[in-house]
């Protein structure tokens, strides 16, 4: 877990720009923007957002704003809204951060699937979802404990992360055994990563204990 607002604090101090790539925490935890004030923040759709592949986000400070694109193309281009009028070619942009948008954006797709993986985030909100996913790691990493494995504590990682470190190394065939009952975990090193969501069950939680207790055995 890093701090922030120490390292905005720190960052603007030595005129520095804060850029953060927030894919593995934008939707699983709260984030206070006013706070840490980032110059830009990004983030891939397809992890904790619940959205699809090819889509990202990208906030821009408005200090920003007049800055020069790394794509150029005819739709982040003010007036591209109006199709009679494409041949004018303009030079400015589309007001806002629109002028860093990437090139054929309007799929629809892409931006319905966003859009709907933001609406289950926001049924629950951000910060019910932060305080659930924390209670089901530290449950699994207190059953964990007991077969002899190692975690870091909250605070130290990120609630919605759970590395099980296994002392005697990793046993054979354990991801595949897990799979075999429906739980896709993968290995970092010879840790396992455990990350549940919503959607996982108690059964989940069950059959994954299971198989570390058997493996261990």
């Amino acid at each position: 877990m890093v701090d922030l607002v120490a390292v905005g604090e720190k960052a603007r101090a030595h005129g520095a720009a804060l850029v953060l790539d927030l894919t593995q925490s934008l939707g699983a935890m709260p984030l206070d923007f006013a706070a840490v004030q980032p110059d830009f923040a990004v983030a891939a759709c397809y992890k904790w957002l619940m959205g699809p592949y090819g889509i990202g986000l990208l906030y821009a400070d408005p200090k920003h704003h007049d800055g020069v694109p790394i794509e150029h193309n005819w739709i982040n281009r003010a007036g591209s809204e109006d199709f009679s009028r494409l041949v004018e070619y303009r030079s400015d942009f589309q007001p806002g951060a629109r002028r860093f948008d990437m090139g054929e954006k309007s799929n629809a797709p892409l931006l319905m699937g966003a859009g709907a993986g933001m609406d289950f985030l926001m049924e629950f909100g951000i910060a019910a979802i932060a305080d659930e996913l924390g209670r089901r790691t530290d449950a699994i990493a207190r059953e964990a404990a007991e077969l002899g494995l190692t975690h870091a504590p909250i605070g130290t990682r990120a609630p919605h992360f759970l590395a099980l470190g296994f002392p005697d190394g990793l046993p054979a065939g354990l991801t595949e055994k897990l799979a075999q009952r429906q739980v896709h975990v993968s290995v970092r090193g010879s840790s396992l990563r455990v990350t549940p969501h919503l959607y996982n069950s108690a059964a989940d939680t069950d059959a994954l204990l299971a198989t570390l207790r058997e493996c261990l055995a």
